[in-house]
């Protein structure tokens, strides 16, 4: 990771900000789409993470930057958003 690219360099003025490389840009923009998912549906972590079998754990570590999801997460999370209520009853 060290060799990567930065693409968003810090800001020399503020002591807390840090470079920022594309996979870590693409890692947050994965997460906000995530957890914008999840809360424009008005569910918790745990209630989406049942309602839709996602492992509560996997569901955090995503939303919070921990991991990256991968392409066939972020897939169905955008199925997700356009159909809830299908895709609740497809993997019921």
């Amino acid at each position: 990771m060290k060799n990567e690219p930065i693409i968003v360099p810090a800001d020399p003025a503020d002591i807390d900000d840090f470079d920022v490389t594309v996979e870590a840009l693409d890692r947050g923009q994965r997460a906000r789409l995530i957890r914008r998912t999840r809360t424009g549906l008005g569910l918790s972590q745990a209630d989406f993470a049942s309602r839709f079998r996602v492992p509560v754990g996997t569901l955090r570590d995503w939303e919070q930057s921990r991991a990256t999801a991968p392409d066939f997460a972020i897939a169905y999370v955008r199925v997700i958003a356009q159909y809830p209520e299908m895709v609740a009853e497809a993997v019921a």
